[in-house]
């Protein structure tokens, strides 16, 4: 029986990765039906909100998405699809693996995080106002509640999956009640998982050790501002935002996003690296229980890099259809 999964294609390059994801998903022979819904710049020039109601219901409904990315509209008032989306199916973690990738040039050797970023609370619960003419204010909130939740989340993934070492990341040194109770619960969570090494780190601190001590670390959990901001560094760390995976998981639903943009001056040309929405989609196989097909994709991927067919981004002239043909290739044996 085929899994119904909800299908954003996005802005600008956004179809034209989707386009690459159906081709590997048809040669990998993944049933999957897929169920259109519409989000994004097209909604608002269409007159719609940038993210439907409806839109939000059906993927309530069905529990499951693939997001290709989106353009957020410029200017005063416009509000994040992204953002909204995991406000609205209150998607608390994201969840970002960082991985060294075979045939993709990184000084980084043996690089193998994985990220998770509070993707509810702080600055982007964008809650921002004028207090005077000259002055503005954005509120950053913190709570018990959604700290206590990412926090567990980092913990069970690291004892389910093998994982040695969890680290809490902050700025509670200045921003000492906000960011100090995010620490607060982060070690009161800590001590419920005795076999896990823990400990905190100051995010200034953890980007600098990032680079120079990156095997040191496993598991990062962090509020969504850092989160955000290292886990864009740990992309580039792997090769660039065009091979960097990412998932969002709430209770009873998910959805699964390449963490790059929607590169509207790329629409149409057929160039954009379709890495990351690929890889994305193998965590999604993996939620639904799909792990045979999710070692398929992954495997014909690893190996298509490996023979050196790239797209432009990795220093490869192969364009982004041109490298979905390649690992749907490579499964078809």
């Amino acid at each position: 029986m085929a899994h119904q999964v909800c299908l954003i294609r996005g802005d600008g390059v956004g179809p034209e990765l989707v386009a690459a994801v159906e081709t590997v998903f048809e040669a990998a022979k993944v049933s999957v039906d897929w169920i259109e819904v519409e989000a994004g710049l097209k909604c608002v020039e269409a007159g719609k909100p940038i993210v439907p109601e409806e839109t939000i219901a059906k993927i309530k409904e069905i529990g499951v998405g693939l997001k290709a990315p989106m353009t957020t509209p410029i200017g005063k008032g416009s509000v994040s699809p992204n953002v909204t989306l995991r406000k609205k199916l209150d998607l608390y973690a994201c969840v970002r693996p960082v991985k060294q990738l075979p045939g993709v040039p990184t000084p980084f050797d043996g690089l193998d995080i994985v990220i998770f970023r509070e993707n509810t609370e702080d600055l982007y619960a964008q809650i921002e106002y004028m207090a005077t003419e000259h002055v503005a204010h954005s509120v950053k909130i913190i709570s018990d509640f959604g700290s206590e939740r990412i926090c567990r989340a980092a913990f069970e993934y690291a004892r389910k999956n093998g994982r040695k070492r969890v680290v809490g990341v902050h700025k509670a040194n200045i921003m000492k009640i906000a960011d100090g109770l995010f620490l607060n619960v982060f070690k009161k969570v800590a001590t419920e998982y005795p076999e896990i090494e823990s400990w905190d780190n100051i995010v200034d601190n953890q980007c600098m050790q990032l680079v120079t001590k990156w095997k040191l670390y496993d598991v990062l959990v962090m509020p969504n501002l850092y989160g955000d901001i290292v886990s864009d560094l740990a992309a580039g760390m792997m090769g660039g935002l065009g091979v960097a995976p990412g998932a969002n998981y709430g209770v009873g639903c998910a959805l699964f996003e390449a963490v790059h943009g929607s590169a509207p001056k790329y629409t149409g040309m057929n160039k954009v690296n379709p890495t990351a929405l690929l890889l994305s989609a193998t965590l999604m196989l993996e939620h639904l229980g799909e792990l045979d097909a999710r070692r398929d994709v992954e495997g014909a991927l690893e190996e298509t890099l490996k023979k050196g067919v790239k797209t432009y981004d990795l220093g490869g002239d192969a364009t982004t259809s041109g490298f979905a043909d390649a690992i749907a290739s490579e499964l078809r044996g």
